[in-house]
Order: structure tokens, then C-alpha cells, then sequence
């Protein structure tokens, strides 16, 4: 197991959408803050995963023990599928701001020729679990016969409206699955997931309105834009 830092991506400002309403300043740049981590699933049972926050609690990197899968004549239907889900929870102000969540896995993969790994990755907050950004990546060929390290980046835009309450929460959950499936059932292979960080970038708020009870709207609305993904060798 071994724990590599993600890049942490430029902030970016986006215009408001909220024309319409009556904003305010708000405050200067700022910053997502992670309160606490946690994971759960197969692939990362209990005992099986540790997490370190870097100091400023923008930057969390899990380590897996146990996130591994295998396929051949003596493997077992459930060794073929993993998943884990991380579940983060996330102080922010309310009102407007735009966000970029950059999340690296790194792992190990030995494929026979024929043998596909796949890899999916959901990001959504719990309180919109409908409004879901995925992405999903698949590595074959002759150059994993001899297995090798990989490294898969994705870049998941994000924006989050919350006017009520002020200085919010929001748990954000990263659900990642690795597979295996072959093309022959006497070929093997073996794929692990050792390792994944996610990052935030500063937040620029581009809207702001002030916290009153007059002014308060239960609730909030998670939408999730672009997403790029991209796994290599080594």
C-alpha cells in the first residue's frame, strides 16, 4: 500500500445563474473543509483501510488493504467485482460556489491476453443522489501480461447551491468499482485498487446572500457538470 498527493487543480469562477434574485458580497476566497472520512463496501471491509488529511483538510487519501480482484478457473464469482464507497463529509458557507473535485487511484493490474479491467466511479452528495457524475475507464492488452503499476486521474466540476443553511454540510460519497472479465475462462488476471486521494480546490463564491430566517429555504440542489478520466501506465 502506498499513498501518492494528488494535484490540486486552479480555482475557477463561474457566473451566477441567480440574476434574478437579490445577492450580496460575500466572503473572500475560501475553501471546502473535509470533517471526517469514512468508507464502506467489499472492497474495503472494516481494519482494511487507512485515511490521512492533509493539514489544511482539503486533501484526503485512503489506503486499501483488501480493494483487490482476480479471475481464472479457480476464482471465485465474487472475486471478479469490488466496490467501495468513501463517504466525505464537507463544511462549506452556504450560498453559491463552484467547486472541482480531482480524484487519483492508483493500483496494480496483471491481465492475460483477452482479460478486460474495468473501472467506474460515481460522485454525488447525499442530499441529490439522483444528480450523479460517473466515469468509466477499461485497460486490455499485451502490456499488463507481465502486470504494472496504473494511475487513474478524474476531474469532476461541480456546482453547489445552498442558501440555507449558512456555513453548510454536505456529505459527498465517491462510489468506486473495479471488474474483471475475460474472454476465455482458462485466462487470469488480477487488478487492485491500493490507494485513492481527493482533492478541493479554493471555492470563489460568486453570489452570496445573507443568513435570515426570513430568507431560509430547506433544503438545497447539487448539480454535477463535466468529468474527465484517464488511467496509465505506471
Amino acid at each position: 500500500m502506498y499513498l501518492i498527493p494528488a494535484i490540486l487543480l486552479p480555482a475557477l469562477a463561474l457566473a451566477s445563474p441567480l440574476a434574478n434574485r437579490d445577492v450580496y458580497a460575500g466572503p473572500p476566497v475560501d475553501q471546502i473543509t473535509i470533517l471526517s472520512a469514512q468508507s464502506s463496501g467489499n472492497g474495503c471491509p472494516q481494519g482494511s483501510v487507512s485515511n490521512t488529511l492533509s493539514p489544511d483538510r482539503t486533501v484526503v487519501t485512503f489506503g486499501f488493504d483488501a480493494f483487490q480482484t482476480y479471475i481464472g478457473p479457480s476464482a471465485a464469482q465474487a472475486d471478479k467485482t469490488k466496490q467501495c464507497q468513501i463517504h466525505l463529509s464537507l463544511q462549506y458557507p452556504g450560498g453559491f460556489q463552484y467547486a472541482v473535485v480531482d480524484a487519483t487511484y492508483h493500483g496494480w493490474a496483471r491481465l492475460d491476453p483477452g482479460v478486460t479491467g474495468t473501472f467506474i466511479s460515481s460522485y454525488f452528495f447525499s442530499q441529490a443522489a439522483a444528480q450523479t457524475c460517473s466515469t468509466r475507464s477499461t485497460i486490455s492488452g499485451s502490456q499488463w501480461t507481465q502486470g504494472d503499476i496504473y494511475t487513474k486521474h478524474d476531474s469532476i466540476e461541480s456546482t453547489a447551491v445552498i442558501w440555507s443553511p449558512c456555513g453548510a454540510t454536505g456529505i459527498l460519497n465517491v462510489n468506486n468499482r473495479i471488474a474483471l472479465s475475460s474472454t476465455n475462462s482458462t485466462q487470469t488476471g488480477e487488478l487492485s485498487d491500493d490507494d485513492a486521494t481527493v482533492a478541493f480546490t479554493h471555492q470563489v463564491h460568486v453570489a452570496w446572500q445573507p443568513c435570515t430566517p426570513a430568507a431560509s429555504t430547506p433544503g438545497g440542489q447539487f448539480t454535477v457538470g463535466g468529468a474527465t478520466t484517464e488511467v496509465t501506465e505506471g
